[in-house]
């Protein structure tokens, strides 16, 4: 299993999303996805460096810390299972092309762990 990136999720209030986003611009993060409640910013010369804008997440029980992009999300699944870490959100499909589950780390962070389809 490799990381492909890992991405910090800042939780912000929706009325200040388009300011955040603007701001971020100012230290060089693009738009590169926006579904209204999540946005993910990157780094034109370098697309793993991002970051992530939420209001809340839609999809889920709780709003994940971080993200991490791996290259075989069924196996990670399979392994921390197996190691007894709390499952936050089972394994899914997602619509917008990522399959991912959330694992609580043993500091009681939320991690979403992904890979895109």
């Amino acid at each position: 299993m490799s990381v492909r990136r890992v991405v910090p999720d800042m939780q912000t209030e929706s009325e200040s999303m388009e300011d955040s986003r603007d701001f971020y611009g100012l230290l060089g993060l693009e738009e590169v996805m926006n579904l209204g409640w999540v946005v993910t910013l990157a780094s034109p010369s370098n697309p793993t460096a991002q970051l992530i804008l939420m209001t809340e997440e839609q999809t889920a029980p709780v709003t994940p810390d971080v993200s991490i992009e791996v290259d075989d999300v069924d196996a990670v699944y399979a392994a921390v299972r197996e190691r007894g870490a709390e499952i936050v959100r089972e394994l899914r499909d997602e619509e917008w092309g990522v399959r991912r589950f959330f694992v609580k780390d043993p500091g009681g962070r939320v991690v979403n762990v992904l890979s895109h389809r």
